[in-house]
């Protein structure tokens, strides 16, 4: 015989969990997860901006930026600049600049990036221009395969500080030994509002980054 419980209730019965109340948990469990997966993504671009690992490396990268028919724009300049410096300290024999055709331009960013350099008595034969790619992404696979033919694998790279850290997980998903030089004046660094939408902006691109190596490791 079955004898009713507290409150009424049939004892031997299970209570059923109402599905909405279910869903929720799961929902702020996945809410949850995110947050942490996100906070710990933004604390590892905000610790890779503080510091300049520079070292003698193969080849000097630099990621490219907007430009105006040859003429590179505030950021590109920044950049292009502090590769210049690395170059003549004598930390690698060659710059490499990276960056395709924008929508409505007539030249590459790698290639304004290389007349600057040229234009800077930075010699013809070390600079090399790499116009392919509208992303980092795309960008870091054309230079792979550019350095690794040529049996070249370790890399200084140059951009904005927000940048580097998956500017470096790129660049080692590709298999190069990288290391990073972030710029050290850039209009991005100077707006601080600016440079938050940026960081805010890699806290969300890195966990891609991220999936994506994983997947390809488990490819290979």
């Amino acid at each position: 015989m079955t004898t009713a419980g507290p409150g009424g209730r049939r004892a031997g019965r299970p209570v059923a969990v109402p599905r909405r109340r279910s869903l929720r948990s799961i929902l702020g469990m996945l809410v949850l997860g995110a947050a942490i997966v996100y906070t710990v993504s933004l604390t590892a671009v905000l610790v890779a901006s503080q510091h300049d690992q520079r070292r003698p490396a193969d080849a000097i990268i630099v990621l490219g930026a907007a430009q105006y028919n040859g003429r590179p724009s505030p950021v590109l300049r920044a950049r292009l600049d502090h590769a210049i410096g690395l170059y003549r300290e004598g930390y690698a024999p060659l710059i490499v600049v990276t960056g395709g055709v924008g929508r409505g331009d007539t030249i590459s960013e790698a290639m304004a990036g290389r007349r600057y350099l040229i234009a800077r008595e930075v010699p013809d034969d070390a600079v090399i221009a790499q116009p392919v790619g509208s992303s980092t992404l795309t960008s870091m696979n054309a230079v792979g395969d550019w350095l690794r033919g040529r049996g070249l694998h370790r890399v200084l790279l140059v951009s904005d500080p927000f940048h580097m850290f998956r500017l470096r997980l790129e660049a080692r998903r590709i298999a190069l030994e990288a290391y990073t030089s972030p710029t050290e004046s850039s209009p991005i660094s100077d707006n601080p509002v600016l440079e938050l939408r940026y960081l805010f902006a890699e806290g969300l691109k890195v966990p891609i980054a991220w999936s994506r190596t994983l997947i390809e490791k488990r490819v290979r």
